[in-house]
């Protein structure tokens, strides 16, 4: 029996960052965002911006009224320029199930990276702006991640 605990333990982190053949994949992201992230995906709007110098993670709430929305919404993105900023990317990986792409460059180069929070009718948005090659390269893949996981159809290349 303690082999197959052991054997249980093992497996069960691979099966749960193994969603690539997971059918239910896109519906699992949506739930796991709305607790992770603290409002509904049916509520709001996600958007991910490739820039030149960098990019943006935009949320909206679709109702203008929506008050709980906007406030659930400015709460993440703050969060979440604070955690980017000290390195602790916990949350994305929380939502996809696996660290998402450019995450592990982003880490190794966060000093030369800058997370800013700005709040949008609607909502807010994290700039996640840097002039290092390498730090850029990695914003961009972990936006262009994003964009297929969340499904926004954002452009994936570098808006000008």
């Amino acid at each position: 029996m303690k082999k197959l605990l052991f054997v249980l333990a093992l497996a069960f982190p691979l099966a749960a960052d193994d969603h690539a053949g997971c059918a239910m994949h896109a519906q699992h992201v949506d739930q796991r965002g709305d607790h992770v992230m603290g409002f509904s995906h049916e509520k709001t709007t996600h958007n991910f911006r490739l820039l030149a110098d960098g990019g943006a993670i935009e949320a909206r709430a679709i109702d203008a009224n929506d008050a709980d929305s906007i406030a659930a919404i400015r709460m993440h993105m703050k969060m979440i320029a604070k955690d980017f900023a000290s390195g602790n990317f916990d949350k994305p990986r929380e939502i996809h199930g696996r660290v998402p792409d450019g995450v592990e460059a982003m880490k190794e180069l966060r000093a030369a990276i800058d997370y800013r929070y700005e709040e949008l009718e609607k909502g807010a948005r994290v700039l996640v702006i840097t002039n290092n090659d390498r730090a850029r390269d990695a914003v961009h893949a972990f936006l262009r991640f994003q964009i297929d996981e969340h499904r926004t159809g954002d452009p994936k290349d570098v808006a000008k």
